[in-house]
């Protein structure tokens, strides 16, 4: 999974899975209180998404990496998971 998050530093982000779910979340907190610009285009404040994984996790070796405002997370399927591949002949 991959996720771009410009203008957050490592330590505003939170990776969580659980139950088949990973979850990501933080906030991006604006650097000045200007409350006289009256237009702006950028979203300051909390975001979550939750993303359901569809197959069995080796959940020791999920890793997460931050690098240039890109997050990668690594979801290493089980063995079971990776068994369980069904390929489907395709009919002409």
């Amino acid at each position: 999974v991959t996720a771009e998050v410009p203008g957050l530093e490592q330590k505003d982000i939170e990776v969580l899975f659980d139950d088949g779910v990973l979850t990501l979340r933080g906030e991006k907190r604006s650097e000045t209180d200007d409350k006289d610009r009256q237009f702006s285009e950028r979203y300051y404040g909390r975001f979550e998404r939750r993303i359901p994984v569809g197959y069995e996790v080796k959940e020791d070796e999920v890793e997460a990496r931050f690098r240039n405002g890109v997050l990668t997370v690594t979801l290493p399927k089980s063995e079971k998971a990776q068994s369980q591949v069904k390929r489907i002949d395709i009919k002409s």
